[in-house]
């Protein structure tokens, strides 16, 4: 499977007892998310279905189905749990994942190709697209209204409005 075709959505840092619960770090903004899951992706290990899952302290605990003792989830340590890209919490319209806007192409209004995002800051108040130019400099775009005016992620492309300074 693709690797876009999956999403990252936490990360299993230690066993949890001797039942063969598993410690994860969450890695999303929708930790609820674990509760309702009957299945998940371990990298490198493949599916694996869920019996439970429980908050603990700021970790998530998950117990995998079969996997009933310390020994036996053990090599798991420090793999990523991921999920299918359908089986993601469904956003608001106008709102996107940032894996999603990793890779676009922007756009000037008036057609000009200004570069490739490369990665999204979150300094605060609103996100901050990081572009990479045709000649290898980097701009910074701000993620608010005024200035990104088009989202396409089929099409995989942004299209905003230069400000003076950014000219």
């Amino acid at each position: 499977m693709p690797k876009t075709e999956l999403i990252t959505i936490g990360k299993i840092v230690a066993p949890h007892g001797v039942r063969g619960d598993v410690r994860i770090v969450p890695l999303t903004d929708f930790p609820d998310r674990f509760y309702d899951l009957t299945k998940v992706l371990v990298d490198g290990v493949g599916e694996l279905a869920l019996e439970s899952a429980r908050q603990h302290k700021k970790f998530i605990l998950l117990k995998f189905s079969g996997l009933d003792s310390i020994n036996d989830i053990e090599h798991l340590r420090d793999k990523l749990i991921q999920i299918r890209r359908e089986d993601a919490v469904k956003l608001p319209e106008g709102r996107y994942y940032i894996f999603d806007i990793i890779g676009l192409n922007v756009f000037t209004e008036e057609g000009n190709l200004l570069g490739t995002i490369i990665d999204v800051l979150q300094p605060g108040s609103n996100d901050v697209y990081v572009v990479k130019q045709q000649d290898k400099s980097e701009v910074l775009i701000p993620a608010i209204k005024e200035v990104v005016k088009k989202i396409d992620i089929l099409g995989k492309q942004m299209i905003v409005k230069l400000q003076e300074e950014m000219d």
